[in-house]
């Protein structure tokens, strides 16, 4: 399934820009669906920016799919390459739990709009239910539409949430 977000943040680019690499933690604040993003790793070399956040999830997990999903559901891992030349970002998601069968990857370009900046954010989420413990083989097409529904639900708001949160958190800091 394709992702997509683009907004205009009354910003600049280069505050933007560093504002979604650098504070990341601290926008987590200004969104609804977010507990917290812990930063994990960070490393740095010339004009990139490698991260590695662990997001930690609002959410309740739908009766018909308890048995299946487990809390860890509600945390993902965010491994990002930032790239100033280009004030761009490639990301991968991962679960914490079936990850083997869940895909989720794009990029976030920051582009100058006048005074402003536009974020773009493009990406890709799959998920492939079949094989998964617990999973009975003939409840496996009916349980994978619930279940890929919960697990965008999470996440797609998440993605698209994140533009407009960044406003909103440069707005209270700029």
């Amino acid at each position: 399934m394709e992702l997509h977000a683009t907004s205009l943040i009354r910003h600049p680019q280069a505050r933007v820009f560093r504002a979604y690499r650098d504070e990341l933690p601290q926008i987590a604040a200004y969104m609804p669906n977010v507990k917290k993003i812990e930063v994990m790793r960070r490393e740095e070399s010339g004009g990139t920016v490698k991260l590695h956040n662990v997001w930690y999830g609002k959410g309740e997990i739908p009766k018909v799919a308890q048995h299946v999903i487990k809390p860890d559901i509600l945390m993902w891992d965010d491994w990002a390459t930032w790239t100033e030349a280009g004030t761009r970002c490639e990301w991968k998601l991962g679960l914490r739990v079936f990850n083997d069968k869940f895909s989720c990857s794009g990029t976030n370009v920051i582009t100058a709009e006048g005074p402003h900046a536009r974020v773009t954010l493009r990406g890709d989420l799959q998920l492939d239910l079949r094989d998964i413990p617990g999973v009975p083989r003939l409840l496996a097409g009916t349980l994978r539409p619930q279940i890929e529904a919960f697990i965008i639900k999470l996440v797609r708001p998440n993605l698209e949430e994140t533009n407009a949160a960044l406003g909103r958190y440069l707005d209270a800091n700029p």
